[in-house]
C-alpha cells in the first residue's frame, strides 16, 4: 500500500480550481450563446407571424403588431415585446408589411449589459377580388 507523500496533500483541490477556472467561463459562454439564439429565433418567428397576420385580407397593421406581441409573450418574456414596429414596404414589386422587433438579451438572462438584437419578417399583402388590399 502506497500512501501519498505529505507534500502532495491538497493538490487535488488546486487541480480542481485550475480546471474550474477554465471550464466555468466556457460553460457560461455556451449558455449565453444558447439563450441569445433561442430569443433571436423566437423573435424572428414572431416577426414573420405578425407580418403574415397583418398581410391577410381584412387585417390591419395593428392586428399584426398585436399578433407578434402575443407570440413573444407566449414563448419568452413580455419584456422583449416592447419595441415592435410595422411598416408597409415593397418586396420584389409587391406591397408588403415588414415587422421589425428590437430587443436586448441580458447576460445569462439575469440583467445587466446584454446583446442587442434586431430581427424582421416580411409578408406580401393579400389582394381582394378587385385587386384592392
Amino acid at each position: 500500500m502506497h500512501l501519498p507523500r505529505r507534500d502532495q496533500r491538497g493538490s487535488a483541490v488546486v487541480d480542481f480550481v485550475l480546471v474550474l477556472v477554465l471550464l466555468l467561463p466556457l460553460f457560461l459562454g455556451i449558455l449565453q450563446l444558447a439563450l441569445v439564439l433561442h430569443v433571436r429565433n423566437t423573435l424572428a418567428s414572431a416577426a414573420a407571424e405578425g407580418a403574415r397576420y397583418a398581410a391577410t385580407l381584412g387585417a390591419t397593421p395593428a392586428d399584426g403588431q398585436q399578433k407578434a406581441r402575443d407570440q413573444i409573450q407566449g414563448a419568452v418574456s413580455e419584456r422583449f415585446a416592447h419595441d415592435i414596429a410595422i411598416e408597409q414596404v415593397v418586396v420584389e414589386g409587391a406591397p408588403a408589411y415588414r415587422v421589425t422587433i428590437s430587443a436586448d438579451v441580458p447576460a445569462l438572462g439575469l440583467g445587466g449589459p446584454g446583446v442587442g438584437l434586431s430581427v424582421s419578417g416580411n409578408a406580401i399583402i393579400e389582394q381582394g377580388p378587385e385587386g384592392t388590399p
